[in-house]
C-alpha cells in the first residue's frame, strides 16, 4: 500500500515539477514578448516621428526652393508685354524700354505679393540683377531683347493692383507700350544659374 502511495506521490511530484518548469518557461517567454512588444511600439513611434519630421523637412525644403526659384511652378496670374513705343512721330529715349522700367514693374509685382516672376524665360530670384549694357538689357547676366514678356503668378487681385491709379503701368503705360492680361495657366521655369551670397557670412 505504501509502495502504491509512494509511486503515486512520485508521479504527482514529477507532474508538479513539469508544471512549474513550464510555468517558469511561459513566464520567461511572456516577459520576453512584453519587452519585444514595447521595443516594437517604440520603433513604431520613432519611425512615425522620423517620418513626420522627414515630411515636414521636405515640405519646408520645397517652400524654400520655390522662394529661391529653384523649382518650376504653375498657376494663375498676369502676362505683361513691354516694348518700345513706335507710335511716336519722333522716337526719343523716353519711348524706349530701359532696365529701370523693368525693375520698376518687377518691384511693383513683388510688392503686391506675387509668388514667382520671370522675364523672357529668365526667373527672377533674390540675386537677380536687371541692368543695361549699351542698347541691350541683361537679366541674370543674360542679354534679353524686346519685346519683354513678364510673367507673374499670384493672387486674383494681381492684375487689379498693377492697373490701379498711380501705378507704374498707369503712369507710363502710354509712354512706352505696356499690355497686361490675366491668365489661368502660367508656367514659370526654375532658375538655372548659381545662387551666390557675395556679402553674407555666418555670425560668430
Amino acid at each position: 500500500m505504501r509502495q502504491i502511495l509512494h509511486g503515486k506521490n512520485d508521479t504527482e511530484n514529477g507532474l508538479r515539477d513539469q508544471v512549474l518548469r513550464w510555468k517558469e518557461k511561459y513566464d520567461r517567454v511572456y516577459s520576453e514578448l512584453e519587452v519585444a512588444e514595447k521595443n516594437l511600439e517604440t520603433e513604431r513611434k520613432t519611425s512615425t516621428s522620423e517620418d513626420s519630421n522627414s515630411i515636414e523637412k521636405q515640405k519646408r525644403l520645397k517652400e524654400l526652393n520655390t522662394y529661391l526659384g529653384l523649382t518650376d511652378v504653375t498657376g494663375s496670374g498676369v502676362i505683361i508685354t513691354v516694348q518700345d513705343n513706335t507710335n511716336s512721330k519722333f522716337v526719343t529715349a523716353l519711348d524706349l524700354v530701359h532696365d529701370g522700367d523693368l525693375r520698376a514693374i518687377v518691384n511693383e509685382i513683388k510688392n503686391i505679393g506675387a509668388d514667382a516672376i520671370s522675364i523672357n524665360g529668365q526667373r527672377i530670384v533674390p540675386s537677380t540683377v536687371i541692368s543695361c549694357a549699351g542698347a541691350i538689357v541683361q537679366i541674370n547676366g543674360e542679354p534679353i531683347g524686346a519685346p519683354f514678356v513678364i510673367e507673374a503668378i499670384g493672387n486674383k487681385y494681381l492684375c487689379d493692383n498693377l492697373l490701379r491709379p498711380g501705378s507704374f503701368i498707369k503712369q507710363y503705360g502710354e509712354q512706352i507700350s505696356i499690355d497686361v492680361k490675366e491668365s489661368d495657366n502660367i508656367t514659370i521655369k526654375k532658375y538655372n544659374g548659381v545662387l551666390t551670397n557675395k556679402y553674407l557670412k555666418n555670425a560668430e
